[in-house]
């Protein structure tokens, strides 16, 4: 292959292939939405301004339920609760998932105790959050994590495909606060 159908074959993997780096930057104020999640069995009404009024908060975007890495990654907040709890801080997963599978995601593989919101579109350009799929209505998330502190600003992002650093971020940026 060669000429102009080489350079766009090229281009095209590349984009593939290169991680957004699109998320909101350290020091930013964070987006003000509302939306409606669940945890134990029950839905409720999600408010930003209102959870900063508890604490910090720790918002993991994620891109599916019941996908392996998004598993593995609740599975690890639900374990660490104790100590975000001990910080003073609260923890919200957040996808484009419908409500129904949240609810269910919350139950059985957050044990009931890390509640799941639903991203909505606004809230995943909001939060410049998209990843990039093409053949989609609703936009999916990539993998972000954000620590906002009670005044709205966020002290702490995290965006990589991989779970496996996100709670272990979040956790200590939470821990820095409260100290």
């Amino acid at each position: 292959m060669s000429g102009p159908r080489f350079l766009v074959a090229a281009l095209l993997s590349l984009s593939i292939a290169a991680p957004a780096a699109a998320e909101l930057p350290q020091g930013s104020k964070a987006p003000d939405f509302k939306t409606m999640g669940a945890v134990g069995g029950k839905t409720f009404r999600l408010h930003l301004s209102e959870q900063l009024q508890h604490g910090p908060l720790v918002l993991y975007f994620f891109p599916k339920a019941f996908t392996k890495g998004c598993t593995l990654e609740s599975k690890a907040f639900a374990d660490a609760m104790p100590d975000f709890r001990k910080a003073g801080a609260r923890v919200v997963g957040l996808s484009t998932d419908d409500l129904e599978t949240l609810e269910k995601f919350s139950t059985e593989v957050c044990r009931s105790v890390v509640p799941m919101a639903r991203a909505t579109p606004s809230m995943v350009k909001a939060y410049d959050v998209a990843m990039p799929v093409v053949d989609t209505v609703t936009p999916m998330s990539d993998r972000t994590s954000y620590v906002i502190d009670t005044d709205g600003t966020i002290v702490m992002v995290h965006s990589q495909m991989d779970y496996a650093e996100h709670v272990a971020r979040t956790l200590a940026a939470v821990r820095a606060l409260a100290d």
